[in-house]
C-alpha cells in the first residue's frame, strides 16, 4: 500500500505531459502492430501450402484463403489508421471535458435535482460515450459485414438483421450499464483507498451473475437455441460427457448460419450445470465423430482445468488493474492535462487510465497468447488420448477450408495476435497422418485374416 502511495505521488507531477505521452503511446504500437502486419501480409502471398496441408487442401482453397486473409489484412490497417485518428482527435480536441459538461448540463436542464451528481452525470457521459463511438465505427462495421465478408461468401446478415442487432445492442447497454456503473462508482465513493479490494469482489460476482444471466436473458435475443435432437450425435456427446464426468446440463443448437458461415462449439455455465452449443454450420458440413472431436478437444479444456485457470488468471489482473487504478484515481496532473481543471470525474479518470495502461497490457496479452496457445495443444492431445486424433484433424482441415482461416503466419504476427495455434502446427502435433496409417494397417490386417490371407 506504501508503495502504491509513493508512486502516486510520484506521477501527480505539475506539468507532467500525459497527453503526449498517452499519444506516443499509442502511435508506437500502431506502428508496431502495422510492421508485424506487414510482416504477415507477405506470408500471405505465398502461393503453395504448408507441406503438412499440400495433399489435403487444393489449390483453389488455398488461393481463395489467402486472399481473404489479404483482404482482412488491408481493412485491418485502415481501420486501425481509422481508430489512430479518432483517438488522437478525441485527445486533441478535449472531447472527453466537453462531453462530460454536455452530460452535467443535460441533467441541470431537464432531470429532477435528486437525478443530479456524479454517478448519474457518469451514467449520462457513459452513454453517450458508446453511442458516438458505435456512429463511428459504423462505416467499418458496414464495410466489414456487407462487402468485405460478403466476398467471400460469409455474411448470411440482412439489413434488417443487422440494424435489429445495433437496435438491441443500444437497448442492453441502456439496461446493463446505469447500475453496473452506479455500483462502481458507489464501491470507490464509500470505500475510500481500499476501494480496490471491494471493486474486485464486485467484478467477480458480476462475472459470475453474467456468465447465469447471458444463456438466459442475452443470448436469446441475437440467436436461437433448439435442443439438439435425438439421434447419433446427441448419443455420443453424451456419452463423451458422461465418460469424462462433465455436468452436461442441455446439449443446444445455435442459428449461427442466420448471420455467418463461419463454424464453432462451445460450452459455458456454472461448475455444477453447463451447456454446450454446437453451431448449425459445424453440423451441417461435418461427420458426427467429426463434431464429436472437436467437443473431445472443448471438453480436454475443462477436464484439463483450463478455465478454472484462465478465471483464477482474470480475476488476477482484475486485482492489477483495480490496484493501479488507485494510483491515478486522483492524479490532478492527468485530469488537468486533459482539460478537466475543477472536476475529477472517477469514470474520466478510469478512461485515461486505461490509456495510459495500455503499452504494459500489451504484453500482457502477449503472454495470455502464448499460455492460450499452450492450452489448445494439450486439449488436442487430450483428444488424441481419447482417440479423435483422425477425426480431430479432419474437422480441423474442414473448419479451415469453411472459414478460409489463415494457414500459415509469420511467427512474431502469431506470437502478439494468435491465441490458437495455425493449422498446420496443430496437425503436426496431432500427428494423425501416422494414426491413419496405423488404423489403414489394423484393417488390412482385420481383411485378411477373414479372407484367410496374412500377407502383413
Amino acid at each position: 500500500m506504501d508503495f502504491l502511495q509513493r508512486l502516486a505521488r510520484f506521477l501527480d507531477r505539475p506539468l507532467f505531459p500525459w497527453k503526449k505521452m498517452i499519444i506516443g503511446f499509442s502511435v508506437a504500437q500502431y506502428l508496431f502492430e502495422g510492421f508485424l502486419g506487414l510482416r504477415q501480409y507477405q506470408v500471405l502471398q505465398k502461393t503453395k501450402p504448408p507441406k503438412v496441408l499440400e495433399h489435403e487442401v487444393s489449390q483453389e482453397v488455398y488461393d481463395k484463403s489467402q486472399a481473404y486473409g489479404r483482404a482482412k489484412a488491408k481493412f485491418q490497417m485502415f481501420n486501425g489508421l481509422y481508430s489512430q485518428i479518432q483517438n488522437i482527435a478525441f485527445i486533441h480536441y478535449d472531447i472527453l471535458p466537453k462531453l462530460w459538461s454536455w452530460a452535467g448540463n443535460l441533467l441541470f436542464r431537464f432531470a429532477p435535482a435528486r437525478f443530479t451528481g456524479e454517478i448519474s452525470q457518469s451514467i449520462v457521459f457513459v452513454l453517450a460515450f458508446i453511442v458516438i463511438q458505435q456512429v463511428l465505427s459504423l462505416p467499418s462495421n458496414i464495410y466489414n459485414t456487407f462487402v468485405l465478408e460478403e466476398k467471400f461468401g460469409f455474411n448470411k446478415q440482412t439489413p434488417k438483421i443487422f440494424i435489429t442487432d445495433m437496435i438491441k445492442s443500444n437497448m442492453l447497454a441502456v439496461v446493463l450499464a446505469p447500475p453496473i456503473l452506479s455500483a462502481f462508482l458507489a464501491i470507490i465513493q464509500k470505500t475510500g483507498n481500499q476501494f480496490f479490494y471491494y471493486l474486485w469482489l464486485f467484478g467477480a460476482g458480476l462475472q459470475v451473475f453474467m456468465i447465469t444471466i447471458y444463456p438466459i436473458a442475452i443470448l436469446p435475443l441475437f440467436n436461437k437455441l433448439s435442443p439438439l435432437e435425438e439421434g447419433a450425435l446427441k448419443t455420443d456427446v453424451e456419452g463423451l460427457a458422461k465418460k469424462l464426468e462433465f455436468p452436461l446440463h442441455e446439449l443446444y443448437v445455435i442459428d449461427g448460419s442466420k448471420r455467418s458461415a463461419h463454424s464453432n462449439a462451445y460450452f459455458f455455465g456454472l461448475p455444477w450445470k453447463k451447456h454446450i452449443v454446437i453451431y448449425d454450420t459445424l453440423i451441417e458440413k461435418s461427420e458426427t465423430q467429426e463434431v464429436v472431436a472437436v467437443l473431445a478437444h472443448e471438453l480436454g479444456h475443462w477436464s484439463l482445468g483450463h478455465t478454472t485457470r484462465l478465471f483464477g488468471i482474470s480475476q488476477i489482473h482484475f486485482f492489477y488493474i483495480f490496484s493501479l487504478f488507485s494510483v491515478f484515481i486522483n492524479n490532478k496532473s492527468l485530469y488537468n492535462d486533459f482539460g478537466f481543471i475543477n472536476e475529477h470525474p472517477i469514470i474520466v479518470g478510469f478512461i485515461l487510465f486505461s490509456d495510459v495502461l495500455g503499452p504494459m497490457d500489451t504484453l500482457i496479452k502477449l503472454l495470455m497468447n502464448i499460455l492460450s496457445r499452450r492450452f489448445e495443444f494439450q486439449a488436442d492431445a487430450f483428444a488424441r488420448g481419447l482417440g479423435y486424433s483422425a477425426d480431430l484433424a479432419k474437422s480441423l482441415i474442414k473448419l479451415q477450408i469453411q472459414n478460409l482461416s489463415t494457414m500459415d503466419a509469420d511467427w512474431m504476427f502469431a506470437s502478439y495476435h494468435f491465441s490458437h495455434p495455425i493449422l498446420s502446427e496443430r496437425l503436426k502435433a496431432l500427428d494423425w497422418q501416422a494414426t491413419e496409417k496405423v488404423d489403414a494397417k489394423v484393417d488390412e490386417k482385420a481383411e485378411a485374416t477373414a479372407t484367410g490371407r496374412d500377407e502383413l
